[in-house]
């Protein structure tokens, strides 16, 4: 009988190795698939923020060609006061300025 016995314990044992290895690997094949879910997850955040991060960037370089062109604009109209602040004060009568106030050089670029 002792023999009996500890065939049928070392059978039992035997069984209980077998189902706990059958868990481990469920356990490890789980973890893997949800490894891989959570890579797949974080490669679409990815994308998304390198998607938002280039139309922010086009954003701002199409802001600064505007930028440029509002400062030449600016520029050219600031030159354009200036020679007319040069007209006016060249063919302006002297008593004008001494009784008037002139109107246009109010306007100043910094």
């Amino acid at each position: 009988m002792n023999s009996s016995s500890e065939r049928e314990r070392k059978r039992r044992r035997m069984q209980s190795n077998r189902e706990s290895a059958r868990r481990s690997r469920m356990r490890k094949q789980k973890h893997l698939d949800d490894l891989t879910a959570e890579i797949a997850q974080l490669w679409r955040e990815n994308k998304q923020i390198l998607k938002s991060i280039n139309g922010g960037t086009q954003q701002c370089m199409r802001m600064e060609a505007h930028n440029s062109v509002l400062r030449a604009q600016m520029m050219d109209l600031s030159q354009r006061l200036h020679s007319l602040n040069q007209l006016l004060t060249a063919h302006a009568p002297d008593s004008f300025f001494t009784t008037h106030h002139h109107p246009i050089m109010a306007f100043h670029y910094y």
